[in-house]
C-alpha cells in the first residue's frame, strides 16, 4: 500500500506543478498596457498586485530602494522603435523596468537585463534613468495599473499615487 501511495505522489507531482504555473490564478495576475504613439508601439508587461489594506509607498515599496515596478517577474517595457523618454533617447528594444521611489520623486530606470524580480538588478546595466515627480492621484487605485495614452503619456497608478512620464 505504501508503494502505491508513493507512486501516486510521484505521478501527481507534475500536475500540481503545472497548476501552480497558471499565471492568471496568481494573487498578482499578469497585466499589459500598450498603445501606438507616432507609429511606435509601447508595451508594458507586469504583475498586478493589489493594495489589500496595506500601506504601499514607503512601506510595502520602501523609499530609496530599487523596486521591480510590479509583482512576480520583472516588469518589461518594450519599444518597437527608437523613442524619446522625457527628452532622452531610448533605442527600440525590451527593457527591465524599475523604479526607485521617494515621497516626492521617482527615478524611472530602463535596464538591459530582464530577470526575475529586482534581486539581480545591477546599476551598471542601466540604459536610461529619468527623474519624475510622484503626484497624488485623483482616485484610489486598488490594483497597480499602467496606462499608455495615444499621446505617449505613460502612467503608473497605485494606492494614492501616480507616476507619469512622456514617451515621444
Amino acid at each position: 500500500m505504501k508503494k502505491h501511495a508513493l507512486l501516486f505522489c510521484i505521478l501527481l507531482t507534475p500536475f500540481v506543478l503545472l497548476a501552480q504555473d497558471d499565471k492568471a490564478a496568481r494573487p498578482s495576475p499578469p497585466a499589459q498596457a500598450s498603445a501606438t504613439v507616432n507609429g511606435k508601439t509601447i508595451t508594458i508587461d507586469y504583475g498586478q498586485p493589489s493594495v489589500k489594506g496595506r500601506k504601499i509607498w514607503g512601506e510595502l515599496v520602501p523609499y530609496g530602494q530599487v523596486w521591480r515596478a510590479g509583482a512576480n517577474e520583472t516588469t518589461a517595457f518594450t519599444l518597437s522603435a527608437d523613442a524619446m523618454v522625457e527628452g532622452k533617447k531610448l533605442s527600440a528594444g525590451k527593457y527591465a523596468f524599475f523604479i526607485i521611489p521617494t515621497e516626492n520623486e521617482a527615478t524611472v530606470i530602463f535596464n538591459k537585463t530582464i530577470k526575475w524580480g529586482a534581486f539581480s538588478y545591477k546599476q551598471d546595466e542601466d540604459v536610461l534613468r529619468i527623474s519624475v515627480p510622484v503626484k497624488k492621484s485623483k482616485a484610489f487605485a486598488e490594483k497597480l495599473t499602467y496606462m499608455v495614452s495615444p499621446k505617449g503619456e505613460v502612467s503608473l497608478a497605485w494606492e494614492n499615487s501616480v507616476i507619469v512620464f512622456a514617451v515621444k
